[in-house]
């Protein structure tokens, strides 16, 4: 079992079949004489349709053998009794035994090709007038037109997902227009690698300067740099690097770009002294996103003051504290704006505000929703809070159409929150698309309030939402400076701040919460991690491994996560009897291991313990393996309440996730981080990387390796630009009122 295989058959029967997806469960008689079981996504496929199934053999626990199809061949039935098997099981609308007997009887082998070439002459057999032979004919037609597109997928090793993603929108064109235009797969929705589509259209003769090569070019440079956070590029710098990536000259690159913004695919506009090129769905993100906030400003009717400070007075007597300037503030500022920024660091009271803002909205009556970027981050916003919280995706009823790629949003402008308030916590981890979905939700009334640190990184997709804002000054804002005594007995906070001043944190064997061990070596640096997670901190500190996290600045390297992974494995889950394991490629995937997935996956089918079922794991979610079969083929993982099992094609989106990098850990806290310090690329060796780092522990910190680096890391305040233009939309959109 695991093993690729090919074989080659005629289609027994369809024990399953979706047709809004193509997943299809059918039996295979090999040209051998076996039968076989292939499950994949095989759309409009029928009984007496020869396949070529190219895939991975695998055990399930209830059905037994069969073949996971990653490619498809197909060929039509010749023989006489393949088409009327064909025919008769009703792939074809207005076609049943009777009619696929009368037919083959007729024309025999040629039947196919009558239904397809001479549709008229159908008309010539009793029971089928004129119109019906032409609806059976175009009924054939678009499974040919199906069949042919997934023949060009198979030929050149794409996957056959895409025919279905491609005809959905193209219908009968969809293999015409593929061979005008090849590219079409290397765009943002459907995703193959520009580099394997370039190879695969210059090897059917399109020229290096063929304008669809160059447009897909320049598609390709702005939805790459949108993984580095920028919105848009300026002209110069798209133009150049498209001529670097594909060698082709200035002016055949400017009058490609020109094209697309005719057509209206790249948006190009005069922002912050510079011709911003956009792709157009995200220059309507932009803009939208800017007006929104603009227009939530103003409440209709806010209530009094005085009223509000009444309150305010209550909520103090009631809780036996007495709220900072900055937090009454806030208060007010949440029951009279319609949307505010309320930003601080560790120590500063954020949690006690937005506790309190929740109150207040609560004596108003208001329903109130609270949200955070990420499963973790709403866990712990839901614990601080003691009511629940939820992603924003999940808020939002997110959908992923794998027919087209697209990610959609069941709450919309139409069927908007159900929330007279939203809070939203960790928004510096909210990229631009996922803000425009937000507000898009949001109805008129609506009060939305902003939670976050502002010397975090920023989030990983585009844009740099919190930021833009902040600089902006056009969103009502209530910045919380001051460390509470309590938190100033924190070690941790103490040196998070001094970081965040472009101090170098203090460096001490032992602060009371936060230590430092000073290691010269890559070997005794992660000697001293594996030492610490395996044995000192659980039993010096009482503190499970299940709850100390390695965190690194970088993947590479003796004191990076891949390499750390490997040590910390080898000692808090070494292989033993009875134990299964799976290798994938330079990982072993062993029972009990932690794991985190590196990838947004829509489609991965997941259940709860009280029977909820659902599906979406996604980029940064951590599990525990709790189960590998004998054969390796199913692989069960627990993420938080949820049970998900993958299968080895799914492993390459998996990682260890006992060391984790810095930026995976953004929205997560954890009771023990277990810092390294070492020399990385400059682009890491930043303050915001040791600031975010340091700010994820919540009981202990223990930084581990060279004593210079910390000092560099927070005198670097470099940030790398993004481009961006809703500071200035925002600023100038407030500057007309």
């Amino acid at each position: 079992m695991g093993e690729r295989c090919t074989v080659e058959g005629v289609v027994e029967h369809l024990i399953f079949q979706n047709e809004e997806n193509g997943y299809t469960v059918l039996s295979l008689v090999t040209d051998q004489g076996e039968v076989v079981t292939v499950v994949g996504c095989i759309p409009c496929v029928a009984p007496g349709e020869g396949l070529t199934v190219t895939g991975t053999w695998v055990n399930h626990p209830s059905y037994g053998p069969q073949i996971t199809a990653e490619l498809i061949e197909r060929r039509m039935p010749e023989r006489e009794d393949e088409i009327v098997s064909y025919l008769a099981s009703g792939v074809i609308r207005g076609v049943g035994p009777a009619t696929a007997a009368r037919l083959v009887e007729r024309f025999g082998e040629d039947t196919l090709t009558v239904i397809e070439e001479e549709p008229e002459r159908l008309a010539t057999i009793k029971g089928i007038t004129a119109k019906k032979a032409m609806e059976i004919s175009n009924a054939f037609r678009e499974l040919t037109g199906l069949r042919r597109v997934m023949e060009f997928m198979a030929r050149y090793d794409l996957p056959t997902t895409l025919a279905m993603q491609l005809y959905r929108v193209y219908g009968g064109d969809a293999l015409t227009r593929l061979k005008e235009n090849p590219y079409l797969l290397s765009g943002e929705r459907y995703g193959v690698d520009f580099a394997a589509m370039d190879e695969i259209a210059l090897s059917m003769d399109f020229g290096a300067d063929d304008p669809c090569r160059v447009e897909a070019a320049i598609e390709y440079e702005l939805t790459y740099n949108l993984n580095n956070g920028h919105v848009f590029l300026p002209r110069p710098k798209l133009a150049a690097a498209t001529q670097q990536l594909i060698d082709v000259s200035a002016d055949t690159v400017e009058i490609a770009l020109d094209a697309l913004l005719e057509r209206n695919v790249v948006v190009q506009q005069h922002v912050a002294n510079v011709d911003a090129c956009y792709l157009h769905s995200y220059y309507e993100a932009e803009v939208a996103v800017a007006e929104k906030l603009i227009a939530m400003r103003r409440v209709p009717q806010p209530p009094l003051r005085r009223s509000v400070e009444r309150a305010i007075a209550e909520m103090e007597q009631k809780q036996g504290i007495a709220y900072a300037p900055a937090q009454r503030e806030a208060v007010v500022l949440a029951a009279e704006e319609g949307v505010l920024l309320l930003t601080g660091g560790p120590g500063t009271g954020k949690t006690t505000s937005v506790r309190a803002i929740l109150a207040l909205y609560d004596k108003m009556g208001m329903d109130t929703v609270l949200l955070a970027p990420t499963g973790r981050a709403a866990q712990r916003l839901g614990e601080v809070c003691d009511r629940e919280a939820q992603t924003i995706h999940r808020a939002l009823g997110m959908a992923y159409n794998e027919l087209t790629g697209e990610v959609t949003f069941r709450k919309n402008g139409s069927d908007p929150l159900e929330a007279d308030a939203v809070i939203v916590d960790e928004m510096s981890m909210v990229d631009l698309p996922l803000m425009h979905a937000l507000l898009t939700a949001l109805r008129p009334g609506c009060r939305l309030i902003m939670v976050g640190d502002p010397d975090q990184l920023p989030s990983v997709g585009a844009g740099n939402v919190l930021g833009d804002m902040l600089r902006s000054g056009a969103i009502p804002t209530v910045a919380l400076r001051e460390i509470f005594r309590q938190a100033q007995q924190s070690a941790i906070i103490r040196n998070a701040h001094a970081v965040n001043l472009g101090m170098a944190p203090k460096l001490e064997a032992n602060q009371g919460d936060f230590f430092f061990l000073c290691r010269r070596t890559p070997e005794r640096l992660v000697q001293t991690v594996v030492e610490l997670v395996q044995q000192r901190l659980p039993e010096k500190m009482g503190i499970p491994g299940q709850y100390i996290q390695v965190l690194s600045p970088t993947r590479k390297g003796e004191t990076g996560t891949v390499n750390l992974n490997r040590a910390l494995q080898a000692a808090l889950n070494p292989p033993m009897r009875g134990k299964h394991q799976k290798v994938w490629g330079d990982t072993v995937f062993r029972t009990g291991d932690r794991v985190m997935q590196t990838k947004n996956n829509y489609d991965i089918l997941w259940e709860k313990d009280d029977g909820t079922v659902g599906t979406g794991i996604f980029n940064g979610d951590v599990g525990l393996i709790e189960d590998i079969d004998p054969s390796g083929e199913l692989i069960t993982i627990r993420f938080d309440d949820r049970a998900a099992v993958y299968t080895p094609d799914l492993l390459s989106q998996l990682e260890l996730a006992y060391a984790i990098t810095v930026h995976k850990a953004q929205g997560s806290e954890y009771r023990a981080v277990v810092l390294v310090s070492a020399p990385a690329a400059p682009s890491l060796m930043v303050r915001g990387v040791l600031y975010t780092a340091i700010t994820r522990a919540r009981e202990l910190l223990v930084l581990v390796g060279d004593d210079v680096v910390p000092a560099k890391m927070a005198e670097n305040d470099r940030q790398q630009r993004r481009y961006s233009g809703l500071r200035r939309r925002l600023k100038e959109l407030s500057e007309r009122e």
